[in-house]
């Protein structure tokens, strides 16, 4: 090929490299926590991000319920979450580390604008209150609660940027996860909450799950 048959294949090919769609641009690999702080530093950048995690909580709302309280007993509550804590499992379902078919699938073909903006979404919205459960369950398990569990998930169950938020969670899903931990099943092995669970009873398991579900 001559010199100008160069230049011109050079010329036909630029506008392929650098028309890109604005999706495959999102999709490159991005530091998703740097994203989640600009946004949480610019409300303009913020609401943009709202609009897009709204849209993709649409899809999501078939399993984790409208605004993330799910109706669901065995389906976690994604409202109120820890956004710091919520993209780290966005991050361990893409990678393997935690297993579900459906979520590691979805989960990838999300671009990183849409991540951050599901992880903002679900952040914003308030949790539905939960049915009240047998106030004699729920003290049993305040009383638990208040020798162990706070430490970490704090009083109010809480969490923090590490340690997610329990209060108000689904309380079938409590039960199983403590379960889990207590059995050392499964792929999300803590060491701490295996400890703090290995010695626990179905019946402080209940209480505890009760307590926590009844929490605002």
């Amino acid at each position: 090929m001559g010199g100008a048959a160069l230049a011109l294949a050079a010329t036909l090919a630029a506008p392929v490299a650098t028309a890109q769609p604005a999706r495959a641009r999102a999709s490159a690999r991005v530091d998703l926590d740097a994203r989640l702080r600009e946004a949480q530093a610019s409300p303009a950048l913020e609401q943009g991000l709202l609009k897009t995690g709204r849209r993709v909580a649409a899809v999501c709302a078939h399993c984790h319920g409208e605004g993330g309280s799910s109706v669901k007993p065995d389906i976690p509550n994604l409202a109120g979450q820890n956004p710091a804590y919520l993209m780290e499992q966005l991050r361990q379902f893409a990678d393997g580390r935690r297993r579900n078919e459906f979520m590691e699938g979805m989960i990838r073909a999300m671009d990183s604008d849409e991540k951050v903006g599901m992880v903002l979404f679900y952040a914003s919205q308030p949790v539905a209150p939960r049915p009240p459960a047998p106030a004699a369950l729920v003290a049993a398990g305040r009383e638990y609660y208040g020798k162990v569990c706070f430490r970490c998930h704090g009083t109010d169950g809480y969490g923090n940027t590490l340690i997610p938020r329990i209060a108000g969670q689904q309380t079938g899903y409590l039960r199983t996860t403590l379960q889990r931990y207590r059995a050392g099943s499964g792929v999300r092995v803590e060491p701490l909450m295996s400890a703090s669970t290995r010695l626990m009873s179905d019946a402080e398991i209940d209480a505890v799950a009760a307590y926590v579900a009844s929490m605002p």
